[in-house]
């Protein structure tokens, strides 16, 4: 069974950083993309970044400039460092992992998801 685990989320000033953290346990034969999404109320889950396995990274227009994902394979954990924070970014911010396992007769890819934590920017 696999579970992501996230830490880092928090209130914050605007202006302010936070860096989130997400990482992957269980019984993985390889974690593939890593990334962040979040979710503002009444609003739909949305991309905000997301990095290979060979550090290719996409971001959302509105992370561009101010936010940076990592990763660190040895550690299945990725992490998003958000700098300049605006009250626009506050959500509830999810670890997503394309995440292969070993099946009865073959390797197999599936997405997770992590619980969601919490990013509140104030003005």
């Amino acid at each position: 069974q696999v579970q992501l685990v996230e830490s880092g989320g928090g209130s914050v000033q605007a202006g302010g950083s936070l860096r989130l953290a997400c990482t992957a346990f269980g019984n993985i034969f390889r974690v593939d993309d890593m990334g962040w999404y979040r979710q503002a109320p009444g609003k739909q889950r949305e991309l905000v970044a997301m990095i290979s396995t060979t550090n290719n990274t996409n971001y959302a227009d509105s992370a561009k400039g101010r936010f940076t994902i990592s990763r660190d394979n040895t550690q299945k954990t990725s992490y998003l460092q958000m700098n300049s924070l605006k009250p626009e970014d506050t959500a509830v911010y999810y670890c997503y992992c394309d995440i292969a396992i070993v099946g009865f007769t073959r390797v197999v890819n599936s997405d997770y998801w992590g619980q969601g934590t919490q990013v509140t920017v104030s003005s």
